[in-house]
């Protein structure tokens, strides 16, 4: 089999393959022979058929998947071999079917191939970026929502904008009195947390309300469209409330409250575990950075957006072979035509330079990605789920098995190993280029990222 390769210009080729018979005769005889030895042919025992008869039944088919995986896979391994950078994927010119009683073959394949791409990444190139300040409000807010967090419950005199309300819950028909028939909704015990009531004006009925006292309101408005939680709140089956609107009056028996938890040594190792802090300066110190943790992928964020940016307009004044990737579109997406196929190009074009300079910089910079990488990022996504949980405290053992068992996923491994290579392309970046170093509100964050 003899694979060339001829230029059509600086961006577009053709690769030839030419085929003989003794190229690909004896994979034909040997796929023939092993659907006799598997396959049951009428009249006559696996394993028993002539390799005659068989070319007669299959000769055809088998002939020609042997041929097209042949030739694709050449011209696959052509490109390896000769380390010729592509863009899409190798195209037919020609698609027909193969006479399939000839002995040699000639094939032909349009490629694109990747334009040259100089990039030179250093300090002439100065590039923002923003750390969000750490607001007192922000401190104040993240103070309040840990002690609420690691607070207790406990009974209290009236309800208030967090406390959960148990007593009896009981149906009221038209004229507002409790319905004491069979088919009657009550609950004896009841609960509700009217702060997460869907209607703010079901919430406000049961505000200041004390032990003892009735509140009458409607548990279909309080839950909105959630029919689960209506149907959970009247201990009832979701097919009794799909058409409920009816009052329902509640006698209060017991009302607990949320007492947040108190500044102290104790609290302070329930929100920093493993971490000297004993004063109150150095508890609000530790807020302080534990923000500006979370603020800091945002900074992160905006920075590989702007130096992306930067990078295309700096380098990215190449020509694309347009033509043959726009054909390309089609042949991938069935449903495009030509003109949308063009429209879908030129969203691409960014993306596609993007790529094409990525890859120069991290070959130049050595960018890999090692195993001890992937684990070690696939144990900070973990973490991250985590934490969104309330999960803030989980041990290294179980991290570690809970991001091995997620590597398992092949998909799902991959995206964490593009993730992770782009994570070391863009803290490399950050060190060659020149960081304009800004600080900003929260709000002035917002406003650049509305931009971007």
């Amino acid at each position: 089999m003899q694979v060339t390769l001829e230029k059509t210009n600086d961006l577009d080729a053709t690769i030839k393959v030419e085929v003989v018979e003794s190229d690909y005769s004896k994979k034909v005889d040997n796929d023939l022979r092993e659907l006799g030895r598997t396959r049951q042919i009428p009249g006559f025992r696996k394993g028993h058929v002539s390799i005659d008869h068989l070319r007669r039944l299959f000769g055809r088919d088998v002939k020609s998947h042997v041929l097209n995986d042949m030739v694709f896979n050449a011209v696959i391994e052509y490109l390896r071999e000769n380390k010729i950078d592509i863009l899409g994927e190798p195209l037919p010119k020609k698609v027909e079917e193969i006479d399939l009683k000839q002995k040699d073959y000639t094939f032909e394949y349009e490629v694109a191939l990747a334009p040259a791409v100089e990039v030179e990444v250093n300090k002439d190139i100065k590039v923002p970026y923003y750390t969000i300040e750490v607001s007192k409000e922000m401190i104040d807010e993240q103070d309040k929502a840990l002690r609420n967090r690691f607070g207790a419950q406990i009974p209290g005199d009236e309800v208030n904008a967090t406390a959960l309300v148990k007593g009896a819950i009981m149906q009221l028909d038209a004229d507002g009195n409790v319905m004491t028939s069979e088919d009657a909704i009550q609950v004896i015990a009841g609960i509700v947390s009217p702060q997460h009531f869907h209607d703010k004006e079901q919430t406000e009925k049961f505000m200041g309300k004390k032990v003892g006292d009735k509140v009458v309101f409607n548990p279909a408005k309080a839950e909105g469209d959630n029919k689960a939680a209506l149907a959970s709140m009247l201990n009832v089956d979701k097919a009794r409330v799909e058409n409920l609107t009816s009052d329902f009056e509640m006698a209060i028996s017991e009302i607990i409250v949320l007492k947040p938890a108190e500044l102290g040594e104790e609290f302070y190792k329930e929100v920093f575990p493993g971490q000297e802090v004993k004063t109150e300066d150095e508890y609000f110190e530790g807020l302080k950075a534990m923000i500006a943790r979370e603020l800091a992928p945002n900074s992160q964020y905006l920075f590989n957006v702007d130096v992306q940016k930067a990078l295309i307009d700096k380098f990215g004044n190449f020509e694309l072979p347009a033509e043959f990737l726009k054909k390309w579109l089609v042949v991938r997406n069935p449903e495009l035509t030509p003109e949308k196929a063009a429209e879908e190009f030129e969203k691409m074009i960014p993306s596609i330079k993007w790529e094409l300079i990525k890859g120069k910089i991290a070959g130049k910079q050595d960018i890999k990605v090692s195993e001890d990488d992937l684990l070690n990022f696939a144990k900070a996504t973990a973490m991250r789920q985590f934490a969104q949980y309330g999960m803030l405290n989980m041990g290294d053992d179980v991290i570690t098995d809970y991001a091995k068992r997620m590597l398992e996923d092949r998909k799902f491994a991959r995206q964490l190993y593009e993730q992770a290579s782009d994570t070391k392309l863009f803290n490399a970046l950050r060190a060659l280029v020149d960081t304009e170093d800004k600080t900003v509100t929260l709000d002035e964050f917002k406003k650049l990222v509305g931009a971007e």
